[in-house]
């Protein structure tokens, strides 16, 4: 079968789990103030004893959020000891076989295939590690037709935000192993390095960090940041000071209209990060014949950058968690590839004033 189809690795980015103290507070959340959709519900009620999900959607978002019914389980462990967080960016493939047996031809380890069945059919999926704890599910859904097996499919009332897709994933790391998780994704799992910044890139006067990008085809994108030595701590330390592991920091949401979206999000309860007026004072100077009105950007604290290919609107919502280590970004792409390195130092320094709001910096 090998010598005679070859397949991608990977197809995208199946669903993200999460890992929390309360799923139902999560989807509440995601559904109130973010525009997602129910799309299922696993527990007690489908058969699952030992944990509570729910599967939120929008566009082609897919996001789960898990609990734990038992005290002693991995669920348990790892909130106890991150808080809530990312534990599984799940990636769908087209022949699980063929994925597994490349992958271990590159000494990477790969879990034993499972099988679930239920009345909408079978997946199969199997599991390899990435940085920290969290894991890569690898899922064939062949001709899977429902939500995901152990889940009873729910009807939402229609109600979204206009975010539509995941843009790219962003995971930080210990000083001194970005390199090693680069290499691994490209070595191992064939991304391509998309572009390198270092920390006279990405610096205030305060702190700096180091990223670079990875991105399998066009539909997987993993920035990967590790810190690097300032003056003060950077937000990368402080993540990974209250994660207490290598971990995701946030998930970039895609929109066609960011203006629109970020407007209902804020009206929803939604907090992003502030931006000084004065980075409007010459962004007509910087980025240069955009359609969007500036003084709603100002309003609504929106960033905008341009590369050779078109430009990016973007915007970051403040922590959504009690301690400094989640957020999602939104992202509206007009033509721009890159990921916005002339709003660096924009950004860093509005994390920075959250940073010293908690005594952090």
């Amino acid at each position: 079968m090998y010598e005679q189809e070859e397949y991608e690795l990977f197809k995208g980015i199946d669903h993200i789990e999460f890992y929390v103290s309360s799923a139902k507070t999560w989807s509440y959340f995601l559904r109130k103030d973010m525009g997602f959709n129910l799309a299922g519900y696993s527990g007690p009620e489908t058969g699952i004893r030992d944990r509570i999900s729910y599967y939120l959607k929008q566009g082609d978002i897919n996001i789960i959020f898990t609990s734990s019914m038992d005290p002693d389980t991995e669920i348990n462990r790892s909130v106890n000891l991150h808080g809530d967080g990312v534990r599984d960016i799940a990636l769908t493939v087209e022949d699980l076989d063929f994925t597994k047996k490349k992958l271990e031809s590159r000494n990477v380890k790969v879990s034993e295939i499972r099988s679930i069945n239920d009345g909408n059919g079978k997946i199969r999926e199997a599991c390899i590690k990435t940085y920290g704890d969290t894991v890569h599910t690898l899922i064939e859904r062949g001709d899977y037709a429902g939500v995901f097996p152990g889940f009873n499919q729910v009807y939402d009332n229609e109600k979204n935000t206009g975010v539509k897709g995941i843009d790219h994933v962003v995971g930080n790391v210990y000083e001194g192993e970005m390199d090693r998780w680069v290499n691994y994704y490209i070595k191992s799992m064939d991304f391509k390095q998309l572009i390198t910044f270092d920390d006279r890139d990405i610096r205030t006067d305060y702190s700096a960090l180091r990223s670079k990008v990875v991105r399998y085809n066009d539909n997987i994108t993993f920035p990967i940041n590790e810190p690097a030595r300032g003056l003060k701590k950077s937000q990368i330390e402080e993540y990974l000071d209250y994660y207490r592991s290598e971990g995701v920091q946030h998930i970039a949401l895609k929109t066609d209209n960011i203006i629109e979206t970020v407007k209902m999000m804020r009206n929803n309860g939604i907090e992003f990060l502030e931006t000084p007026d004065s980075y409007y004072n010459s962004l007509n100077d910087r980025v240069k014949n955009i359609y969007e009105d500036i003084n709603a950007l100002r309003d609504l604290n929106i960033l905008v950058d341009r590369d050779e290919y078109g430009y990016l609107l973007q915007i970051f919502t403040k922590p959504l968690t009690d301690r400094p280590t989640l957020f999602f970004e939104i992202i509206e792409r007009k033509g721009a590839r890159s990921f916005g390195a002339g709003n660096f130092k924009a950004l860093f320094e509005a994390i920075e004033r959250e940073q010293a709001r908690r005594g952090n910096l």
